[in-house]
């Protein structure tokens, strides 16, 4: 049993920017960068194993290989979450999410809920989450014929440090300035409501998916998002404090400034993503194991059962699991 290194995969869409390849070491040969999946078994964007017995191979292929690394929680045999960086340069699309029911039968694929950690925001950021009053079909048709869709919606100004829970069926956006990390059920599907009638690479308008939106999305007020203060535990060596728990995945933010150990049981897997710093991280369990060895930018799957891990280094992690 081996903690994996994953070499991720990026996405060019036309609102990313630079920052993934001159901040957190990412090199692809696409421009601009917008997201680089980094612990994914989907077909869209799947994840290759950097060290070990599995180098070269899909993080797909060895959970075929060895479907215990999962742990006993995920009951479907495949991976049920996707990690991601995003980097959004300009605006994403006004967009939504479906729940797992209807993605299941219209889709083939897993909902999406998701979560976002705010890495860094420019002064002014912001981003839409949901509606500021209930509406209707025909009210949100109007408001996109006549580009007047922004009254609707609920703007959120953001902050380094912001975390925001988004159940499927709630609709939002990105917005230009912000660079997050995004944990999210394993699914690939979006809905467009709106994308400022932009142009692509290709010289056409991105394809909206309305019929579809309306159909899965909340249309109620949405909640105040304002962030609430979060608990802290300190211990030596290190700090831990939980982001978001919900049905599909726990985040965790770890402040490592010496040593920080923790449990991996045969639940579930975890998996790393540093955020800053670097480090190493070790199974102390098996001290046949090379310690695997991280710096900004990189993310690690520890597979269910592995046991009592520990990281060095002076770094900031999110630590996921489901």
């Amino acid at each position: 049993m081996e903690i994996l290194k994953l070499i991720p995969t990026g996405k060019d869409y036309l609102w990313g920017g630079t920052k993934l390849k001159e901040e957190y070491g990412k090199k692809f040969d696409l421009t601009p960068l917008a997201e680089t999946w980094e612990c994914s078994a989907h077909p869209d964007g799947p994840n290759t194993v950097a060290n070990g017995t599995y180098k070269g191979k899909t993080l797909a292929e060895v959970l075929k290989l060895d479907p215990e690394y999962l742990g006993s929680k995920c009951k479907s045999g495949e991976l049920p979450i996707l990690v991601k960086f995003i980097d959004a340069k300009k605006d994403l699309s006004i967009q939504v999410h479906p729940d797992d029911g209807f993605a299941k039968e219209y889709e083939h694929q897993n909902g999406k809920t998701e979560m976002w950690y705010v890495i860094e925001a420019e002064e002014g950021s912001s981003l839409i989450y949901g509606f500021r009053h209930r509406v209707t079909e025909k009210i949100l048709r109007r408001a996109i014929e006549t580009n007047t869709l922004d009254r609707q919606l609920q703007k959120v100004p953001v902050r380094k440090g912001d975390v925001y829970y988004v159940p499927a069926g709630t609709v939002h956006g990105i917005g230009r300035g912000i660079l997050l990390a995004e944990v999210q059920e394993s699914s690939n599907v979006t809905y467009r409501v709106y994308d400022y009638n932009r142009i692509d690479k290709n010289g056409k308008k991105r394809e909206l998916h309305f019929d579809k939106a309306v159909r899965v999305m909340n249309m109620a007020p949405s909640p105040d998002v304002k962030q609430l203060p979060r608990t802290v535990r300190y211990y030596p060596g290190g700090s831990r404090e939980l982001l978001c728990r919900c049905r599909y995945f726990e985040v965790e933010r770890i402040q490592v400034t010496k040593g920080f150990s923790f449990l991996v049981t045969d639940s579930s897997f975890q998996v790393l993503m540093c955020l800053d710093g670097y480090g190493q991280v070790e199974a102390m369990d098996d001290t046949s194991q090379k310690p695997v060895r991280f710096m900004k930018g990189e993310t690690m799957f520890l597979p269910a059962g592995i046991g009592r891990c520990f990281v060095i280094g002076e770094t900031t992690l999110l630590k996921i699991r489901c």
